[in-house]
């Protein structure tokens, strides 16, 4: 085998290890992309939740009385809350992944 010939096949031998290299780098990134998905569909499922749970309270709080009736106090308010933020959690809460 000459000179050019060994260099040749020295050559390809380098290209598949490159190759090989490239579909592993690209794994990683695909496999961090979709973690990164993941989170995100997870904050975006949270923050949709304590949303809703913020309006249901605001609109707990917006309720208006007649000039005699006294306000509740805010934790009068926040506990009858907690049933709709018990149905919001149940709704929304992150599944285990079977």
């Amino acid at each position: 085998m000459n000179p050019l010939q060994s260099r040749k096949q020295l050559l390809i031998a380098e290209s598949e290890l490159n190759r090989a290299q490239l579909v592993q780098e690209w794994q990683t990134m695909a496999d961090g992309v979709r973690s990164v998905a993941d989170r995100a569909r997870t904050i975006s499922s949270i923050a949709s939740t304590a949303a809703s749970l913020i309006a249901g309270l605001a609109f707990f709080r917006r309720t208006r009385f007649a000039p005699g009736d006294e306000r509740p106090s805010w934790w009068q308010t926040l506990l009858k809350g907690a049933p709709l933020a018990g149905l919001l959690w149940s709704k929304f809460r992150p599944r285990p992944k079977s």
